[in-house]
């Protein structure tokens, strides 16, 4: 069975933290990618960034509902939550609006062990780590041109 080693994109369009959100958006544009590894200032993986963090800046702010009870007023939606939400609303560069701890895999992982994490935790893009280090990333498209290579004679 493949394996993420087999099918994964080695050369990887990376970001900083520091990337102001209008150049991600400009360069996710032009590159036709949906999100990016993003890796600190010494290079180092950090985390992902994607169209979905973008779009996240443009959405209305639910203003969260509030249950009175006595004298005191509760949250049904926790505080930490919202802070979040606003940081990522108003967030100037990709530190502010990536996800820190974002699902990963490593080279070995099987083929149908990716798809599954893909189609369940509905993400498109998963970061390859070894020995913490970005190696590559496996993404929807590699897994289809997997698939219609696996359909030719001598493959």
């Amino acid at each position: 069975m493949l394996q993420a080693k087999d099918i994964m994109t080695r050369e990887v369009i990376t970001v900083p933290l520091a990337m102001p959100v209008e150049e991600l958006a400009a360069l996710l544009w032009e590159k036709h990618i949906s999100g990016a590894p993003v890796v600190d200032a010494a290079g180092v993986f950090a985390g992902v960034v994607t169209e979905s963090d973008l779009i996240d800046q443009s959405k209305r702010f639910h203003i969260p509902t509030v249950v009175s009870i006595l004298d005191s007023v509760i949250f049904l939606k926790s505080a930490h939550k919202i802070d979040q939400e606003i940081k990522k609303m108003t967030g100037t560069t990709v530190a502010d609006i990536c996800s820190r701890q974002p699902i990963t895999i490593g080279p070995d992982t099987p083929l149908d062990e990716i798809a599954t994490v893909m189609a369940e935790k509905g993400v498109h893009t998963l970061p390859v780590l070894a020995d913490g280090l970005l190696v590559g990333v496996v993404g929807k498209s590699d897994i289809i041109r997997s698939m219609s290579r696996a359909g030719r004679p001598g493959n």
